[in-house]
């Protein structure tokens, strides 16, 4: 079952999603495309340093500001996807996403009060 998925991922959802970013990567000056694919493997590389804090997180608090930073970060990459390819409903979604990432922040921080507390 996981091959055919795999199979119809690949062959349905990345050729639609790079027809939809090549018209964008086509047009308008090459500044703004060198930019966005800038700020895009910057991000991939801050994603990976916050996998491994993740992974290797000496604190419980450690890991849980990986994790909100992982989302956050995933919320950075939705944006930039919603200017390249001109969807901008996809940045309500940012903001959903960021609004639950902040609860889920304050939530831990909640938490942690009140574990210190004798």
């Amino acid at each position: 079952m996981i091959p055919a998925f795999t199979h119809t991922l690949t062959h349905t959802l990345a050729p639609t999603l790079a027809q939809a970013i090549a018209p964008a990567l086509n047009d308008g000056p090459v500044a703004i495309k060198v930019a966005m694919l800038f700020v895009l493997g910057t991000l991939a590389l801050a994603m990976i340093g916050c996998l491994i804090r993740l992974l290797l997180g000496p604190t419980l608090p450690d890991r849980v500001v990986a994790l909100d930073l992982l989302g956050m970060f995933a919320v950075a990459v939705i944006a930039l996807f919603a200017i390249l390819i001109g969807r901008p409903v996809l940045l309500s979604v940012c903001l959903i996403m960021g609004l639950i990432l902040f609860l889920g922040t304050a939530a831990f921080a909640l938490f942690l009060e009140r574990r210190a507390r004798p």
